[in-house]
């Protein structure tokens, strides 16, 4: 293994690059079946020689653990309580807008325009662009191709979003370059494996951030999932060290957020033993799980 310096766009602290290892991929029925939808690729060995290919690629632009353990073939999205409310949102709120915050290779925000989401309402945002051109090489498309909007950027940068900005009416995806036109607009936001990157004062700035792109509208909802704890405070983990909230920290501090702006959120979250995606932990064992958690706007 070997000792690799600290990403500056996070806090969290990779202290060793463990190898790659292919052993540790092993797609779900659901996730077989969209690669093939999305490639054409119809053997379920040239299916893993793909990706075993494009996750090498990946690793070399930063060796993040959910590279390393093939979480970018999941998807996640689809398994949580608030997808089936998030489709139907696409098809009865006239305009609704997606943001999947976090997107590396845009795996989520693909299934769900697969599934049926105005493809021209949804947008994906990562620091890296690197990941969504690998997510482009992973599924076989290209941006154009894909439909979906992707703006690279910093979440903390003033660049990507100036919370100071007055508001104005959001212009239709395809011909904004930051988030700071959609203040107020977005029916649906999706975070996960992402505010765990981040230490505690930094998650509470990142959401106060988030909660000002959500529309003050009853049903809209942030939602998503990362690593959490039983009592909030900083762990270390194999790779590093990392700030978890538990649920109860989690909670107040949405519920904060929304007092601070004016906004009735009610806040849903429990510390989970089996991801959304199907990893599992031993939370009693490790004082950590999946922290699952929707933010409603009511």
């Amino acid at each position: 293994m070997t000792t690799v310096p600290v990403n500056p766009t996070h806090d969290t602290k990779l202290s060793v690059i463990p190898p790659l290892d292919p052993t540790l991929l092993v797609l779900r029925p659901d996730e077989i079946a969209f690669l093939k939808q999305q490639t054409g690729i119809e053997s379920d060995e040239d299916i893993k020689q793909h990706v075993l290919r494009v996750q090498e690629l990946a690793y070399a632009v930063f060796p993040y653990p959910c590279i390393h353990k093939f979480y970018f073939t999941s998807l996640k999205i689809s398994h949580f309580p608030a997808y089936g409310h998030l489709l139907k949102m696409g098809q009865e709120r006239n305009g609704a807008l997606f943001l999947d915050l976090g997107c590396c290779f845009g795996n989520d925000a693909r299934k769900l325009a697969v599934d049926g989401f105005p493809v021209s309402q949804i947008l994906a945002v990562d620091f890296n662009a690197e990941f969504w051109e690998l997510g482009n090489e992973l599924f076989g498309t290209t941006t154009e191709k894909c439909g979906i909007r992707f703006i690279p950027g910093d979440a903390f940068s003033s660049t990507l979003l100036d919370t100071t900005a007055t508001p104005v009416d959001a212009s239709s995806l395809a011909s904004i370059d930051s988030l700071t036109p959609l203040i107020g607009h977005l029916s649906a936001i999706h975070a996960s494996s992402f505010f765990h990157l981040f230490f505690e004062d930094k998650q509470a700035l990142l959401a106060r951030r988030v909660a000002a792109l959500v529309k003050r509208e009853p049903g809209s909802i942030i939602f998503g999932s990362h690593v959490g704890a039983k009592r909030k405070g900083v762990f270390s983990a194999k790779l590093g060290e990392m700030f978890c909230h538990s649920p109860e920290s989690w909670t107040q501090l949405w519920l904060a957020v929304g007092e601070e702006m004016g906004v009735t959120f009610d806040v849903r979250a429990h510390l989970a033993s089996t991801s959304a995606d199907g990893q599992v932990v031993d939370v009693e064992a490790q004082g950590m799980g999946f922290l699952e958690w929707e933010v409603w706007v009511v």
